[in-house]
């Protein structure tokens, strides 16, 4: 190193240094002013919970925070932002942690968990249920089978509320309902400036838009309060394919996504390459004890490697899927937006997870998958008011959700290329075979860090813009990371 490049690499450090210093100063002065509900650790914490509170699914998103706090109470929350805000602090929210962007939910400043926003409230009388942000869907889920009535969430197990819910929401019962956010009634949320309001489409027109897809711009949400709908036993669950048997995969999932219109079936094929080769994981959902004939017909004829499918819980159902057999690796996400799943499109998905299971073995790859996911042309028609995310109603775009897994930090950069790379050339190819899909609007929560807002958010980046100055006119969400307005 040249003797410039070690001044420059102490002043780096001796900057961290003082930084961290600062931001530990907010974490005392937090630690005096919160309530008994709430609670700060330190990374020497002997319990743990500073721990649990940085990590993330994925381990590129977890960052050693000066501190983390667990607000227990909308009015802590409330303290803590204006703190945090006055200081001019950094700070990520957290609620289950499932980002696969670096930064979006983790800091080096102050880590906020939302652990203990863990309540399910019912409401039978509205039909309603009020989620707390610290929440995942399968502890949402459970707590509503009793009462036989469920939520538009996550399709697989470990997804945050929070994230999943402020993102749009992509759920095995989108097709009947909508995206999350359409099924959305009020928003808790705490402001920039400390004030705790609800958050409905006759409170705050604007800013309801804005909390439906924008994320966490414009405050802290502490829970959410959903539609619910009736749910009784549902059939399904995972089927895996070896490598012989991808042709006939293939083609059945074309026919699927070209001919199959009940609203209460779904899938979920990845394509994946791992050990070298590629196979198929295939979730498959029917929103009902049993499906009619011919829908699923042609997944269960195909000769398996392992099959799990049966009429149980929707608990039950969520928890087949293997999303959690790469917790702990680095990770990320990025995705193509389609019109149609043709076959072409499929082997060329095929193609693509061949070809970089193969070029990205070197770089230490430990999983690569593409996840089809077919819905109804007919999926943004549900809605009952405009949201951030779609930003327009129609065509019914689909999305791709590329996943790729390694565990070298040094590698970083070369996966995330990668995705970029792969996600063009799948988009350029939908192109030339007629899909017009050059501007159409990424999904927020697969698309990777760097996609330029326009992409996600279309035409509503302006009035995204608006809300956001509005809401937070000194720029405190601008301390978190994510997508900013």
């Amino acid at each position: 190193m040249s003797h410039l490049g070690k001044i420059s690499a102490i002043l780096a450090t001796l900057a961290a240094l003082s930084y961290s210093a600062f931001a530990l100063d907010a974490c005392t002065q937090i630690q005096q002013s919160i309530s008994s509900a709430s609670a700060v650790y330190f990374p020497l914490d002997l319990l743990g919970n500073y721990a649990q509170d940085i990590s993330h699914w994925a381990s590129s998103s977890t960052q050693t925070a000066a501190c983390s706090v667990e607000p227990g109470t909308a009015a802590d929350v409330s303290t803590i932002i204006q703190l945090l805000g006055s200081t001019n602090t950094s700070f990520a929210v957290k609620g289950g942690g499932h980002t696969a962007n670096p930064g979006f939910s983790s800091t080096t400043g102050v880590q906020i968990s939302m652990a203990r926003f863990s309540g399910v409230v019912y409401d039978a009388a509205s039909g309603t249920a009020t989620i707390g942000a610290g929440l995942i869907w399968d502890d949402v889920y459970a707590a509503l089978a009793p009462h036989g009535v469920n939520v538009v969430g996550g399709r697989v197990s470990g997804v945050g509320v929070a994230g999943f819910t402020l993102g749009g929401g992509y759920s095995w019962k989108t097709n009947q309902f909508g995206l999350t956010v359409d099924t959305v009634t009020a928003f808790e949320l705490v402001k920039p400036s400390g004030d705790i309001v609800s958050v409905t489409e006759s409170s705050d027109p604007d800013l309801f838009f804005g909390l439906k897809g924008g994320l966490n711009n414009f405050g802290i949400v502490t829970q959410f309060t959903l539609k619910t709908f009736p749910q009784g036993q549902v059939w399904g669950g995972l089927i895996t394919y070896t490598v012989a048997q991808i042709p006939d995969v293939s083609a059945a999932v074309a026919r699927f996504a070209s001919s199959v219109t009940d609203p209460k079936a779904g899938i979920i094929p990845t394509y994946n390459f791992l050990l070298g080769q590629p196979g198929i994981s295939n979730v498959i959902f029917y929103d009902g004890p049993t499906p009619p004939p011919g829908i699923f017909d042609d997944f269960l004829a195909i000769p398996h490697l392992t099959q799990d499918v049966s009429t149980r819980s929707f608990t039950s159902l969520v928890n087949s899927a293997p999303s959690n057999a790469t917790t702990g690796a680095r990770g990320a996400f990025h995705t193509v937006s389609l019109l149609n799943y043709s076959l072409p499109m499929i082997n060329a998905i095929l193609n693509e997870t061949n070809f970089w299971g193969t070029h990205l073995a070197l770089a230490g790859a430990t999983f690569i998958s593409y996840d089809i996911e077919p819905f109804l042309p007919t999926l943004y028609s549900h809605a009952s008011s405009p949201s951030a995310f779609p930003p327009a109603r129609g065509p019914g775009y689909v999305p791709l959700n590329l996943y790729f897994a390694w565990a070298n930090p040094l590698a970083d950069a070369t996966f995330h290329a990668a995705l970029q790379q792969s996600a063009q050339h799948l988009t350029d190819l939908a192109i030339s075979e007629g899909q017009d899909i050059a501007q159409a609007p990424l999904y927020t929560n697969y698309a990777l860090y760097d996609t330029p807002l326009e992409r996600i958010y279309g035409g509503n980046v302006a009035r995204l813009r608006s809300i956001k100055a509005r809401v937070d006119p000194d720029g405190v969400m601008g301390l978190a990371g994510g997508f900013k307005f």
